[in-house]
């Protein structure tokens, strides 16, 4: 299988990064990105860009992969509405449209957010809930991952400072939140583990929640 990702460098994505990298049928890794990801493994392939919103120059070097893994994204605080939508929905639909157009069997996921929805009253879940529709029209084996509280694992650190010293406050309670609310955390780990299920098998439903990806 081969794969692409784009956000490697993130929580989240050096998360699915390691698990396509550990995954034995997963015989390439093209990584889309801006800034190198520090990772040297001899199925990992890095595909230096420099907008995200603009990927016909390298058009040609994205076909006849199998699966994208779509992990990259920003926190909405301190963010127009207009700057947000340009990293959360300019630059993940110009993936997508790329991707489709060549290579509409392909798996797409896309990592959004618990609590999505296009009437929500919050201006990020509103732009991925666009996000969302958008990918699942253009893929047949598209997905919109759902995550909610993400722990990091095997060393991944956000980019955002106050991330970290969040997960560092919290990760003692992790146990009893697992306990009390288990569908609503998961782990950078188990979120690649499931995004290379999906590539493999699918899920029964194309909106994947936390549990599912447990």
């Amino acid at each position: 299988m081969r794969v692409i990702m784009f956000g490697a460098t993130g929580m989240v994505g050096q998360g699915v990064l390691r698990e396509c990298l550990l995954a034995p049928d997963v015989t390439e890794v093209l990584v889309v990105t801006r800034s190198p990801t520090g990772v040297r493994h001899p199925r990992l392939r890095e595909l230096t860009i420099a907008d995200f919103a603009d990927l016909g120059p390298v058009k040609n070097e994205l076909a006849g992969y199998d699966a994208c893994f779509y992990c990259l994204g920003v926190s909405a605080v301190g963010l127009d509405e207009a700057a947000y939508t340009r990293v959360s929905y300019d630059f993940p639909i110009a993936a997508a449209r790329t991707l489709a157009d060549l290579s509409p069997e392909m798996t797409f996921v896309y990592v959004s957010g618990a609590g999505t929805g296009a009437g929500s009253r919050q201006m990020w879940a509103r732009v991925k809930a666009r996000t969302e529709d958008e990918v699942l029209s253009l893929f047949h084996n598209g997905y919109a991952f759902r995550p909610g509280f993400i722990q990091p694992t095997h060393g991944a650190r956000s980019k955002t400072g106050w991330y970290n010293a969040v997960y560092t406050v919290t990760a003692p309670l992790l146990p009893l939140l697992r306990r009390v609310a288990p569908g609503q955390v998961t782990a950078t780990d188990a979120i690649g583990r499931a995004m290379l299920r999906a590539a493999r098998t699918g899920f029964p439903r194309h909106i994947v929640t936390s549990e599912e990806m447990r």
